[in-house]
């Protein structure tokens, strides 16, 4: 687990804005290649169509001839530089032009270790998105997922967004599920085996420091962090079947949330904080339904199948994410939940566990590929598709990190 995961994009997008990424001056003299980062971060999104740059920087000194780029096909041009400095540390500026108007669009430097290399191409890669979108980019942020390396090692882990600069939070014996962040990116929350029952932990990223949340008779399942931080909704079979509860962060303050006679699960908050879309087998098989968190009755939403489980609400809440079972395969679809219309996003067919990134245009899964468990990305229009798969064991429940300042 060690090792990053390596990308490798398998689809392609549609209605893409062409931009070319030269070449930062310096960039082979450091230990992190920053435009390519940029490039492939820009790639895997599927709004861009990466214009071949050559091998040469383009000099920073002189504006450069953008009329001679919009010939090869760039409507826009970033260049750039990595220089060390004396005290060790790298200085790396960007500049981005629109090749169509000819005009700069936007410049930065940034200063600090070559530890943060990658990060900072991934803030350049986040500034590029949003002034050639009008929307947030999200590959300064984090992903964490479950490596399972023999049958009795597993490993929590917590990367950059592309798979990058992985570190272990966790290692255990026993398995590891159903990891969730806190919305300010501090905290996971998960499942772990370790005491040979299903228990909930809330673990510190920066520190390791954890505490035990639910740990009643039964299971234990599924922790999801409300919109403020405050409250966790967590799946509980202490009454008997598998129900919904809602808790304090410290474990206090247990209540009952779902009254069904079937098993409900896998809760996660609208970004409102009004309502909880969960899993449920009320009505015979599995289904998205949501609840309002102030009363009322629980709602089906999924109506395009027999099963449908592990939903995710979109950032903006009008689109649902989930895995659904159609002629045999288990795949991630969409739900516009305004429209009522759904869209396969991926083409494999043991699809787990979508988490939507935190600016909604891409969704993480894993799915399992030669026997192995891998991990997918799709745009949310289903076009663009990588897939990022690490040097050994089986990668599984993936869970994308929220934006953070």
């Amino acid at each position: 687990a060690a090792a990053q995961l390596r990308v490798e994009i398998t689809g392609v997008g549609a209605n893409q804005f062409p931009i070319a990424i030269a070449p930062f001056a310096g960039d082979s003299q450091a230990p992190v290649d920053v435009a390519r980062v940029i490039r492939d971060d820009l790639a895997r999104s599927g709004a861009f169509r990466i214009v071949e740059a050559g091998t040469a920087p383009v000099p920073e000194a002189a504006p450069p001839d953008l009329a001679a780029w919009k010939g090869r096909g760039a409507d826009a041009l970033a260049i750039g530089s990595v220089t060390r400095l004396a005290d060790g540390r790298y200085d790396v500026r960007y500049r981005l032009f629109d090749a169509v108007k000819q005009t700069s669009l936007d410049g930065q430097s940034f200063v600090g270790p070559a530890s943060e290399l990658r990060l900072t191409a991934h803030r350049i890669a986040d500034r590029i998105y949003e002034r050639l979108t009008g929307e947030r980019g999200a590959f300064a942020t984090r992903v964490a997922y479950v490596v399972q390396l023999s049958p009795t090692a597993f490993e929590l882990v917590v990367a950059d967004s592309d798979g990058a600069n992985p570190q272990t939070a966790l290692r255990s014996r026993e398995p590891i599920i159903s990891p969730a962040w806190s919305p300010d990116g501090t905290k996971l929350a998960y499942v772990s085996f370790e005491s040979r029952k299903p228990v909930v932990y809330v673990h510190s990223v920066a520190t390791g420091q954890r505490q035990v949340v639910a740990n009643f008779k039964g299971n234990n399942s599924a922790p999801a962090f409300s919109p403020d931080g405050r409250t966790l909704a967590v799946t509980l079979t202490r009454d008997g079947l598998a129900q919904i509860y809602l808790m304090n962060l410290d474990g206090s303050n247990v209540r009952r949330f779902t009254q069904s006679s079937g098993i409900d699960t896998e809760p996660v908050f609208s970004p409102d904080g009004k309502l909880i879309y969960f899993t449920s087998d009320r009505g015979g098989s599995p289904q998205i339904y949501r609840q309002a968190l102030d009363g009322g009755s629980a709602q089906r939403v999924s109506f395009g199948g027999e099963y449908a489980i592990s939903p995710d609400i979109s950032p903006d809440g009008r689109s649902l994410v989930y895995v659904a079972r159609r002629g045999g395969r288990f795949q991630v679809m969409l739900l516009d939940l305004e429209r009522g219309t759904e869209i396969p996003l991926t083409d494999t067919a043991k699809d787990e566990s979508p988490s939507f990134a935190p600016n909604g245009r891409i969704v993480l899964y894993a799915t399992e590929v030669g026997g192995r468990g891998v991990l997918g990305t799709s745009s949310s229009d289903g076009r663009a598709r990588a897939r990022l798969t690490g040097p050994a064991g089986d990668i599984r429940e993936p869970t994308w990190g929220p934006l953070v300042k």
